[in-house]
């Protein structure tokens, strides 16, 4: 279960690393108000992921999803470029996400 709870503190990291764009350096309120709660989401949930998985892996997973999701999510929604060496990068980060579960215990 804890796994779980650290891959959906990841997701909320995607979602205030983009919310921050939205935001308009913290201008808009709205945008501003759902980037804060993104922000506490993800730590609250990554704290307590931590209570039981080894922080080197927690952290790096944690910070692993939300490098690929908002890689991805810029890709899409702000057409940053899709470059070949861009997309391997990104590859290369999600396995070792894969490597690091696979080889944590919990």
């Amino acid at each position: 279960m804890n796994w779980v709870i650290l891959i959906t503190a990841g997701l909320f990291e995607i979602g205030w690393a983009i919310g921050l764009k939205y935001t308009e350096g913290f201008t808009r309120l709205w945008p501003s108000i759902g980037t804060a709660i993104a922000i506490l989401l993800s730590l609250g949930l990554l704290g307590i992921a931590m209570k039981s998985l080894p922080v080197s892996s927690a952290y790096a997973i944690w910070v692993g999803v939300g490098i690929v999701g908002t890689a991805i999510m810029g890709i899409i929604l702000f057409d940053e470029v899709a470059s070949p060496a861009r997309l391997a990068s990104i590859a290369i980060i999600v396995a070792g996400i894969v490597c690091l579960k696979l080889s944590s215990p919990g």
